[in-house]
């Protein structure tokens, strides 16, 4: 992704903001329009392989000899990290307007969580494809199984990638929301990377080491969370939300 970082990047503009007209009910504060509330699950799901970073348990050492000396077998487990005991309900977070929002509110839903930057030349595919697929999912059909499923996508704002993300709280909004047509909750503008890193994602990638580690790489880097908040799997800024679709439909019918 270092070739990434050192070449130009694209300006999308701005738009003019508008404001929305109040429903009868209230509405959460991150989104153009109320997605469907979130509801529990009645069963839970599992998923095959995955390339979070968990740690196997029960290790043990065998027995040899070196120098004419016997060395004993010894047992020992190794502990996965405190991080890995938690799940993504774990963590509070604040909104666009910066009002808390506790993620326990999605359990039982299918998460997609990315970094997102309203001036990165990734910005209009993958805006355009968030909105789409999330249209797509957030519901599915009209049984009673997947409408408690559901589907979500998390957008946190970050400008730590070449200063791409310089807007306020509101012009964030107002850009998604105007431009993209943006319905999935947007956040809090956060760091990613570094000593100031926000909780939620120290805990993503502690759970989803990527290539280069904990490092997040730029802009719109991905994060896929099972229906029991666990992170099972993590994509580089250049996939396209369309090629995770398959694994979304995968939790989904988990």
């Amino acid at each position: 992704m270092a070739s990434m970082a050192s070449s130009s990047v694209f300006s999308a503009p701005i738009y003019g903001f508008t404001k929305t007209k109040p429903r009868p009910t209230p509405n959460p504060s991150w989104v153009c329009s109320s997605p469907v509330a979130s509801l529990s699950p009645l069963t839970k799901s599992s998923i095959g392989s995955s390339k979070s970073a968990f740690f196997q348990h029960g290790l043990s050492l065998k027995s040899s000899n070196l120098s004419g000396f016997l060395l004993k077998p010894r047992s020992f487990t190794v502990h996965a990290r405190a991080a890995t005991e938690k799940t993504i309900y774990d963590y509070t977070v604040k909104d666009i307007d910066r009002n808390d929002v506790s993620l326990d509110k999605f359990k039982g839903k299918v998460l997609l969580i990315v970094n997102v930057a309203s001036k990165c030349g990734l910005t209009s595919s993958n805006y355009s494809e968030l909105s789409h697929i999330y249209e797509k999912y957030k519901t599915q059909g009209t049984s009673l199984m997947t409408l408690l499923i559901g589907f979500e996508i998390l957008a946190f704002p970050c400008n730590q990638f070449g200063g791409q993300e310089p807007g306020s709280n509101p012009e964030i909004k107002q850009f998604a929301c105007t431009r993209f047509k943006a319905e999935f909750p947007i956040f809090d503008k956060v760091d990613v990377n570094g000593s100031s890193t926000a909780p939620i994602y120290q805990f993503l990638k502690s759970n989803a080491g990527g290539f280069l580690g904990d490092l997040i790489k730029w802009n719109f880097e991905k994060f896929l969370v099972d229906k029991n908040g666990k992170v099972v799997e993590r994509y580089p800024p250049t996939t396209s939300p369309f090629q995770i679709e398959k694994d979304i439909q995968k939790l989904l019918a988990a």
